[in-house]
């Protein structure tokens, strides 16, 4: 049996008099930006067309008819009239079941069957999201394999401040993205409990198998309170504040590249496929991956922002405010799965230059901590030692001298405290061989910490 294409199919109407108005359709109809959870709508109707069989509302003839009927409807065309994407499939199966079809709903809100929905498609896209981290992560110690003694300077205040390895510059973020995917599987954890049997509020009416549900559908439990699953968004708001952090870490790593590869550093050599050039000046490497990645968080933050401000004054339990939810977690699970692609691709095709940050760590009076630290191990209070050496990088500037201009002997000329051996401390590599503490920069243990890293990527797949 056909529906009338002027008249869209609703899931309520008998209290009306008339529709509602052409202005108010186009204004709250969302089938436009929900049709992508088109796949978990016909697997969530399956699941409960066999629960209301179990529970005698279907028999087990109707039950298949439906689920056969589900399996059969197409995704939703462009200019469907239907409000959403649970009316559009509804629809569907009334087109194809008849009156049987209006017994699917029976003892299920739309309420709940949104959260389930939006549950459903959610944890597919963690699982995706994580996949794509352990990819970018993996990225990030092949990178690192080669140079576990390869010095950099490190900075701080963008400033140079001590000698480390590019190894553990790059374990640095692989600690942000570790830290990251930890907070993806905490969210999913929460998305992962099955509303089913809730009702618009109050709960079911009728003894659906919950536990069951749950188990068939893949999830870890089922919500506890029929309330808090009609009021209940915080499951989104955790996927967008990891998102948020994730694309946060992602940032800080565009801007550390932007700079390293720029002309005034040349640390890093970009790949072809992930720069442009300009279309005026012929010499031009652009950045442009990494900017696009700088700027597509705040895409991602105002996601959040968004769905935060809507929450924040809403009073018990569902308010159709809560429809704003979805676009919002649409566009920053598009921007992220996007961003952490290209960003492995630029990790995967870009190349350290080892000479410039070397020589950055060779001119910058990075070794100035190793120097304090060697007066403290020979006796001399650690404040003091820290003064001593303060004046020495002072008089160098300005003299225009560089560590390496100093001998054992000029330095104990300057100060007897320094002793002739601790010349050898001029070497930003020899300070950097004491840091052995662990996740310290030493390259033995920075070594043992890039094996560790492995090891713990491999166990979180």
């Amino acid at each position: 049996m056909s529906q009338d294409k002027e008249t869209p199919m609703r899931l309520w109407g008998g209290r009306f008099e008339s529709g509602p108005s052409e202005t108010f359709q186009r204004f709250s109809w969302s089938l436009h930006f929900d049709r992508r959870l088109f796949a978990a709508d016909i697997l969530g109707s399956q699941a409960y067309a066999r629960a209301l069989a179990r529970v005698g509302i279907l028999e087990d003839a109707e039950a298949q008819a439906i689920c056969a009927a589900l399996a059969g409807i197409p995704e939703p065309p462009a200019g469907a009239p239907d409000e959403d994407i649970h009316t559009y499939v509804i629809r569907l199966l009334k087109e194809k079941t008849g009156q049987l079809a209006d017994k699917i709903h029976t003892g299920r809100s739309r309420n709940e069957q949104v959260s389930l929905d939006t549950r459903l498609w959610l944890r597919g896209e963690i699982d995706r999201t994580t996949a794509l981290l352990r990819g970018l992560m993996s990225a990030l110690l092949d990178f690192a394999a080669p140079h576990t003694e390869t010095v950099v300077a490190g900075y701080t205040h963008v400033r140079r401040a001590q000698p480390v390895t590019w190894a553990h510059y790059l374990l640095a973020y692989f600690e942000m993205f570790a830290r990251d995917h930890e907070r993806f599987l905490q969210a999913r954890a929460r998305v992962n409990l099955m509303p089913l049997g809730s009702g618009a509020l109050a709960g079911s009416g009728f003894p659906v198998d919950r536990a069951g549900l749950a188990a068939e559908l893949g999830f870890d439990g089922v919500t506890l309170n029929s309330m808090d699953v009609s009021a209940d968004r915080d499951w989104a708001l955790d996927y967008l504040s990891a998102a948020s952090v994730s694309m946060l870490h992602l940032s800080r790593l565009a801007e550390d590249w932007i700079y390293y590869s720029s002309d005034e550093f040349g640390w890093l050599e970009l790949g072809d496929g992930v720069t442009s050039g300009s279309s005026l000046m012929p010499q031009k490497k652009n950045p442009d991956s990494l900017e696009l990645i700088r700027g597509k968080c705040g895409r991602v933050f105002g996601a959040y922002t968004s769905l935060f401000t809507t929450m924040k004054g809403l009073p018990m339990t569902y308010n159709r405010d809560m429809q704003e939810d979805k676009e919002p977690l649409f566009e920053a699970v598009d921007q992220l799965t996007v961003t952490l692609e290209m960003a492995r691709g630029v990790v995967e095709t870009t190349k350290l230059r080892p000479a410039p940050p070397r020589l950055a760590a060779e001119e910058g009076w990075v070794v100035a901590t190793d120097l304090a630290e060697a007066l403290s191990r020979s006796g001399v209070p650690f404040h003091q030692a820290h003064q001593l050496v303060g004046r020495l990088v002072l008089e160098s500037v300005t003299q225009g001298r560089q560590p390496a201009g100093w001998s054992g002997e000029a330095l104990h000329a300057f100060d007897p405290r320094f002793t002739p051996e601790m010349a050898l401390l001029m070497n930003p590599e020899e300070g950097m061989r004491t840091r052995t503490a662990p996740g310290g920069t030493a390259p033995a243990t920075v070594r043992a910490a890039l094996a560790a890293a492995r090891q713990r990527l491999e166990s979180m797949s």
